[in-house]
């Protein structure tokens, strides 16, 4: 028998509402809390105003190393990686603080944030459970997301999208393009 406690349920709320006002789907509050689906349902109304999306969660690694996403998504998990380094925080709280420096980063330069809080979160379980990880580019060192075993040890090397673009980069209109 466990005892609930009312610190506990007190800061999964406050995570929940954070999490909520940041735009993240019910599965990453499901899974990032220890509040029931109903009461959760219940907070994401009131917070909100609006019912949670329904469907599932984007689950492919695709998507985080096809050229543009993955400028988004290198720069996020770049950040997260220093917060890890520096800070001791529970995993969801410097998920947040690093998708907001991310957030804040793209503003800075004009451009919107393609990747959600949802989709970091996604990211982060991805590399967890080491589906994709960081890899330097040979030319200019940075560190990009790749799929864990296509480039690096004895593997073919890596040149990341910034070094050699695709043929149509940067004549799309999309939001999240580079101009």
């Amino acid at each position: 028998m466990s005892i609930k406690s009312l610190l506990n349920e007190n800061q999964d709320v406050d995570r929940a509402v954070q999490l909520i006002g940041l735009g993240a789907r019910m599965a990453v509050l499901e899974s990032e809390t220890g509040l029931s689906h109903e009461r959760l349902l219940r907070l994401y109304r009131e917070v909100s105003g609006q019912s949670p999306s329904k469907g599932q969660l984007p689950y492919s690694t695709d998507w985080f190393v096809s050229w543009q996403p993955n400028i988004h998504s290198s720069l996020f998990l770049n950040i997260y990686s220093n917060l890890d380094k520096a800070c001791d925080i529970e995993q969801i709280d410097l998920i947040t603080t690093a998708w907001q420096l991310y957030r804040s980063d793209v503003e800075v330069l004009g451009v919107e944030a393609m990747l959600s809080i949802t989709r970091a979160w996604r990211l982060v379980k991805f590399v967890d459970a080491n589906m994709l990880r960081l890899t330097p580019c040979t030319q200019c060192g940075g560190h990009f997301v790749t799929h864990t075993h296509e480039y690096g040890d004895g593997f073919k090397p890596f040149v990341c999208g910034l070094c050699e673009p695709p043929a149509r980069a940067g004549k799309s209109r999309r939001s999240g393009a580079i101009h």
